[in-house]
């Protein structure tokens, strides 16, 4: 089993996880029925609906 011979410091530990806060910001574009923002190909969060069809009812 591989193990690590060393401790992982705290400065090494945070240049790895250095891209996990990176969000796609290139994914999103503007939901056509309600205008917010949204992710491509996902259901819209605010109006519930996917390309032109209401798919969830949102409250």
């Amino acid at each position: 089993m591989a193990v690590p011979k060393k401790r992982t410091s705290k400065s090494r530990k945070g240049m790895r996880r250095s891209h996990d806060a990176l969000q796609f910001k290139a994914a999103v574009q503007v939901c056509p029925d309600c205008g917010e923002m949204k992710l491509y190909h996902h259901v819209c969060e605010s109006c519930g609906s996917y390309r032109g069809e209401q798919v969830l009812d949102v409250e």
